[in-house]
């Protein structure tokens, strides 16, 4: 798989998903447990590949 997220989006994806996996770890109430699902969106960000970017052929990074 090739890169196809620049570091804005790679950041934003990271951060989404480290703030959801927080609320699911540390939160309360019946909906929390919602917040796993943050681990899509944080290993995204780290892979640097985006499944939705490469369905629709976009490419956020400069060197790709």
């Amino acid at each position: 798989m090739k890169k196809n997220m620049g570091t804005v989006q790679r950041a934003i994806w990271i951060v989404l998903g480290l703030a959801l996996v927080a609320w699911a770890a540390f939160g309360s109430g019946a909906y929390h447990v919602w917040g796993w699902i943050g681990l899509v969106p944080l290993a995204t960000g780290l892979a640097g590949w985006c499944a939705i970017n490469a369905i629709f052929g976009i490419k956020t990074c400069k060197e790709c």
